[in-house]
């Protein structure tokens, strides 16, 4: 209950990625974290480990029937949804995307002014709702909305904790967590339903390429019906997985590059290089290729997606451990990414690990966004936000960490860190060019 997070980590790597039996009392699931195995339940037999059983009841709460499914519903919702999230589409993105970040980090200069240190967890997720809401919502939700629905979305991720560490407590006893959640979830129906309801009623079934006219368009019946909760429920679904991660991870990011001094001198010359005093541009991502090693440790060390359950259909084996049918598998990402077989000095944060486009050992050894047909749709979003982000505050700043400490992960629908993570913001000085 202290450091579930790490504990899990622990278990996998002691055991040397074999499969471990859980003792959760009445409840033993398996952890699953070797890349043989890992490939094994997510792609090459993925059909026999579906997404359902209790891990997944505190999670389908808020996000309903759509994507995050199985069956017919994933299908349906994937085919709807994948156009708007391939590589080609998320370009096209860019440029409103990286306005969105610029306008938001600019607001920040108020509390580099008066030496006020923010919290890097409402930071960053402020700035990264305001860029998904601007590309996404088309303009169809206001500034002052749109500041309301991210702090209720971190409240779900974040209140599911209890119910993640003891799914088989049933829903009619109240655990911690449970009122805030249930609050968050009723905040967000409040707020996406009205916007949803608004979009039909003005016909928003045109060529507009937001993502409420593509669902409506999409979700409409034959017969001119429309089932706003489906589309509810896609709408909630893909607002969560394209804020979650980034946020999640530039969260970690501030703690790391100051327990790494050097690997924040290197990272602040190449965006000074690079983008100097000109305003952080798409164009420049690319050339940011030092930013775009520190992601990939990042997400190594901490990827947002710490565990990814599933429920075996049928009888199997996975290792030479016979699975019954109905067993709860979990994977780990965040075990598997640092086994000691795969990596050399797993738990130290080392970019160089992966310059000149090195990869891991094994193609299953490193998975932050998962694998197979249920990976995650944003990861695009990720590879664009996440440099415009920091290029963006790291061309204008330097980030000091106000107080540091030992960090432990959250473990709700993404590891946050339970630690709040305050920084100050110190303008760089530079000398006009001529």
């Amino acid at each position: 209950m202290k450091d579930p997070v790490d504990e899990l980590a622990r278990m996998g790597t002691e055991a040397a990625g074999q499969v471990v039996r859980v003792d959760l009392g009445p409840f033993r699931p398996y952890l699953v974290s070797h890349p043989d195995h890992v490939q094994q339940v997510l792609t090459a037999e993925w059909g026999n480990f579906a997404r359902e059983g209790m891990f997944w009841r505190p999670v389908r709460r808020v996000t309903g029937k759509g994507i995050l499914r199985e069956g017919d519903e994933w299908a349906s919702a994937r085919k709807i949804l994948q156009p708007l999230f391939t590589a080609k589409y998320t370009a096209t993105l860019a440029e409103g995307m990286a306005d969105a970040i610029a306008e938001r980090v600019l607001e920040l200069d108020v509390h580099a002014r008066a030496g006020r240190p923010i919290d890097a967890a409402d930071q960053m997720t402020a700035i990264i709702n305001q860029a998904v809401v601007k590309v996404l919502f088309g303009g169809r939700i206001s500034r002052d909305t749109a500041e309301r629905l991210a702090p209720e979305f971190a409240t779900c991720a974040t209140s599911i904790a209890f119910r993640l560490l003891f799914p088989f407590v049933p829903y009619s006893i109240k655990v911690p967590g449970d009122r805030a959640y249930l609050r968050a979830m009723n905040n967000i129906d409040e707020i996406v339903y009205p916007l949803i309801e608004q979009a039909h009623r003005e016909g928003a079934h045109g060529g507009t390429a937001d993502l409420i006219a593509v669902l409506l368009r999409a979700r409409q019946q034959e017969d001119g019906r429309m089932d706003l909760e489906q589309v509810r429920d896609d709408l909630v679904s893909m607002y969560a997985t394209s804020t979650e991660t980034t946020a999640t991870s530039l969260t970690w990011l501030w703690a790391v590059l100051h327990d790494h001094p050097d690997v924040s001198a290197r990272l602040h010359e190449e965006i000074d290089r690079v983008v100097g005093q000109e305003p952080v541009r798409p164009e420049h991502v690319p050339r940011l290729t030092y930013l775009h090693m520190v992601l990939q440790e990042l997400l190594r060390l901490y990827p947002a997606g710490w565990i990814i359950p599933r429920q075996a259909v049928a009888d199997t084996k996975i290792g030479g451990v016979r699975i019954k049918a109905g067993s709860q598998v979990l994977i780990s990402p965040y075990t598997t990414h640092r086994l000691p077989e795969f990596w050399d000095r797993p738990l130290e944060f080392d970019p160089g690990r992966w310059a000149d486009g090195a990869a891991p050992r094994h193609r299953y050894a490193f998975f932050p966004f998962g694998a197979g047909p249920h990976s995650c749709l944003g990861q695009g979003l990720f590879r664009i936000e996440a440099p415009l982000v920091i290029a963006s505050l790291l061309s204008k700043y330097r980030l000091a960490l106000t107080n540091p400490q030992r960090l432990t992960a959250v473990p709700g629908a993404s590891a946050r860190p339970k630690q709040q993570i305050m920084l100050r913001l110190v303008p760089i000085e530079r000398n006009p060019r001529t």
